[in-house]
């Protein structure tokens, strides 16, 4: 049978599958990262999986890398490696010689918007913008099929617009970023401030009476429990990420914005009050190029399917 292989590279996992050529998973598995993120190490560990995959399956038709960093994939490098620590890696290269198949390198946050558009929540769409919120605030853009990178894979950096100007600290050095106010960790954050600022709030009893036990659903689970601490610290969040949205809607007013991540299964409880509050906040009210907000579909397969349908696209 056809496939395509596609591996999404993380800090702590590297997922990888064997996908059909209408972006099915066949088969997939996940390993973990070595220590330290070494890079031959690492290289090395996804051949190997790779190769056990093909002993399975046969030889794929192509084989594609989601890799986070700023990725020049026309030449397969890794400029910058994020959060892996790696600057100037030919990993495209370095795999595919080890494989004895060619493979494509894209940055991880554009496979996975790809991977939604062509196969996910955005493929009824022209164009899309996927959001994704985690540690901090990724995406990537899509018009006509095509991927926004920027020059050497440097643009989409979706995540540090400033929506809030000497506001807080980001991670990237600057202060105010959507990122440092709309990930799932900036949320955790502000739902932890809110708890200790308000001890008879319900979050305390979801939480068993500890802070630390906050996560990205409690402020949301407290809220259906009516609890007005907790409806307040959604509606403050939602209104961060409605202005960044905003921000992004009015530079590429795309048919549709994809939110991804684990916060994306709130389902309608968070896509419904955000199409209201980013209609209020982009050009024309929403009165004309209508742009719709929905959740992703593909989870945490979006990267490995984007990777190779990517793969598939190049080959």
């Amino acid at each position: 049978m056809n496939h395509h292989i596609g591996i999404d590279l993380g800090g702590t996992f590297i997922k990888f599958g064997a996908v059909g050529e209408s972006g099915n998973i066949l088969k997939k598995d996940k390993i973990p990262t070595p220590a330290g993120c070494d890079y031959m190490a690492t290289v090395s560990a996804i051949a190997e999986a790779v190769k056990g995959m093909i002993a399975d399956m046969g030889v794929p038709e192509s084989v594609g890398i989601g890799c986070p960093g700023v990725i020049d994939g026309e030449h397969g490098m890794v400029v910058t490696g994020g959060n892996l620590g790696w600057e100037n890696k030919p990993l495209a290269e370095d795999l595919g010689s080890l494989l004895g198949i060619s493979a494509t390198l894209a940055n991880d946050a554009n496979a996975a918007a790809y991977g939604e558009y062509m196969c996910g929540a955005g493929k009824e769409y022209r164009s899309i913008v996927l959001i994704t919120l985690g540690t901090g605030v990724g995406g990537g853009v899509i018009f006509g099929g095509k991927l926004f990178t920027g020059e050497l894979g440097a643009g989409a950096e979706l995540g540090h617009t400033v929506i809030c100007l000497d506001g807080e600290p980001c991670s990237c050095g600057r202060r105010g970023c959507f990122e440092a106010y709309a990930s799932a960790s900036a949320l955790v954050r502000q739902t932890r401030n809110a708890m200790i600022a308000h001890p008879e709030s319900k979050m305390w009893e979801l939480c068993k009476g500890s802070a630390d036990n906050a996560d990205g659903r409690t402020a949301f689970d407290g809220m259906r429990l009516d609890d007005k601490t907790a409806k307040a610290v959604v509606e403050r969040y939602l209104n961060y990420l409605a202005e960044g949205i905003a921000n992004i809607v009015n530079v590429f007013r795309p048919q549709a914005v994809l939110i991804g991540g684990g916060i994306s299964a709130e389902g309608e409880a968070l896509t419904l009050p955000l199409q209201e509050m980013v209609d209020t906040k982009i050009l024309g009210h929403g009165r004309y190029a209508p742009v719709t907000i929905r959740a992703a579909s593909l989870g945490n397969d979006a990267g490995l399917v984007g990777a190779a349908m990517l793969a598939k696209e190049i080959k």
